[in-house]
């Protein structure tokens, strides 16, 4: 990796991790019922959307954080593991709640692409 390379990730991380921040400084200031990081989340899409900032601004960054995305699951895990009791009491609730979250996430995301597909068709010639 050549040093003009590591300066522009750095740049782009630094940028992303800005973002972040504005976006807990807004969910703060505002009293809104969304965590920070979600704030952050949607000023960068509106960013992205607009075009105030291009995609190839924090391109070399993104990848990066998403190529490594399973290091960031590592301490949580570690910190689940001394709940195990909690877990062990309350386990098959918290097992249906996932199944029957990620069922209606899956079933939106389709009935989503189908009605959009639909669209799409019957605008083509």
């Amino acid at each position: 990796m050549t040093v003009k390379t590591a300066c522009t990730l750095l740049a782009q991380l630094l940028g992303l991790l800005a973002l972040n921040d504005a976006g807990y400084a807004m969910a703060s200031a505002l009293r809104l019922p969304l965590p920070g990081n979600l704030v952050g989340m949607l000023l960068l899409l509106g960013l992205l959307v607009t075009g105030a900032v291009p995609l190839r601004w924090i391109e070399g960054s993104a990848a990066l954080l998403t190529r490594h995305l399973a290091f960031f699951f590592i301490p949580i895990t570690v910190g689940l593991m001394s709940f195990a009791d909690l877990f062990l009491e309350t386990g098959p609730a918290i097992l249906v709640t996932l199944v029957l979250s990620a069922a209606a996430g899956i079933w939106a995301v389709g009935l989503s692409a189908q009605l959009l597909g639909d669209r799409r068709r019957r605008r083509q010639p």
